[in-house]
């Protein structure tokens, strides 16, 4: 009987701050899903967090735990999926300096999501270098555990793009196929926006409901949602379009038919706002109840001998694919036969 293998799939987070429910229904909810059919690795992205905050260590160390808490309590199973901190695998940076050599300058400054993100964060002409090859550290994770599905959303596409052209310039160029071409895995639910209506939930701007969140905070936070600013009486018609509150029913309330008839007798007027409020509060506390729940009965020492062993793992899978590359590459010196006068 021929036991075919998984595929693999590779995704993770930057430990910068709590998880919230942008990503709960972005990607975390599909990692569940796919762990049982899939060869999951979930990266704790620390290198790539410290681009941003090289002068706060302290804030990307003291989230690795923590994002790994969020993991583990919405359903990630340590046992189906293998969780890794990035900065423990040595053979990534090692990849990352081989494919500098491959890829140009101008290149990486056509990356549009890069050429965003440099707009977004004000970098100037003061770019961190680290910053501007960071596209090329994500073509090392990739390639170093031969990831073929990569969960992303459409402003990351770019970055699969570069990554299966240095794939395809590594092979040709070393007469190999030890690299492997990946594609994207799109989400198929949209970014949640946060719960000001002005962009999407982001740890950051401090607009999104986290997963840690007590009981307190997140109904402090869905009575402070922006709803519709015209509806100032309850008979007054409101708009049901761009009303923060109806998007997070949407996203969250399985009760669809219940919510396609609060949006028509809204839209009519006789709904008010804090009806509303209240019902999605009860629905995001039944949600979110048992995943504070699991989280809060997580150990430090259990997730810290989960990282552990997960990074061991994938240690183990970056070296293989790293020597493959040298061998490629033709400086695997110490690797030969010692006795073989041919190794220089």
């Amino acid at each position: 009987m021929i036991v075919m293998a998984k595929k693999v799939i590779l995704t993770g987070d930057r430990p910068t701050g709590n998880l919230h429910l942008g990503h709960w229904i972005g990607s975390l909810e599909s990692r569940v899903e796919l762990q049982s059919t899939y060869d999951q690795y979930v990266m704790v992205a620390d290198v790539q967090a410290l681009t941003d905050y090289f002068g706060n260590p302290k804030k990307v160390v003291d989230n690795v735990l923590e994002i790994v808490a969020d993991y583990l309590a919405v359903g990630i199973e340590p046992e189906l999926t293998t969780i890794f901190i990035q900065s423990e695998v040595s053979a990534l940076p090692e990849l990352t300096a081989y494919y500098m050599n491959l890829i140009s300058v101008s290149r990486l400054e056509r990356n549009p999501t890069v050429k965003a993100e440099i707009e977004q964060k004000g970098f100037g002409e003061s770019i961190p270098t680290g910053f501007f090859c960071y596209p090329l550290s994500q073509t090392a994770d990739i390639t170093a555990f031969k990831a073929e599905l990569i969960p992303v959303g459409e402003d990351q596409l770019p970055m699969i793009e570069l990554t299966n052209e240095v794939v395809r310039k590594f092979n040709r160029l070393y007469s190999t196929d030890c690299l492997k071409e990946s594609e994207a895995y799109l989400s198929s639910v949209g970014r949640l926006v946060g719960i000001d209506g002005k962009s999407k939930a982001s740890k950051s701007l401090n607009n999104a409901i986290f997963l840690s969140d007590s009981p307190e905070i997140i109904r402090e936070k869905v009575y402070s949602m922006f709803t519709d600013p015209g509806h100032i009486r309850i008979s007054d018609p409101g708009k049901v379009e761009g009303n923060v509150v109806f998007v997070y029913l949407d996203a969250f309330c399985d009760e669809k038919e219940e919510i396609s008839l609060l949006k028509e007798k809204y839209s009519r007027g006789g709904l008010g706002d804090t009806t509303l409020k209240s019902l999605l509060n009860d629905v995001l506390q039944k949600k979110l109840k048992p995943i504070r729940e699991k989280r809060e009965s997580l150990s430090k020492k259990y997730l810290f001998d989960i990282c552990f062993e997960g990074t061991q793992k994938a240690k183990s899978v970056a070296q293989k694919t790293l020597q493959e590359v040298k061998e490629a590459i033709g400086i695997d010196y110490f690797y030969k036969n010692p006795c073989d006068s041919r190794v220089f």
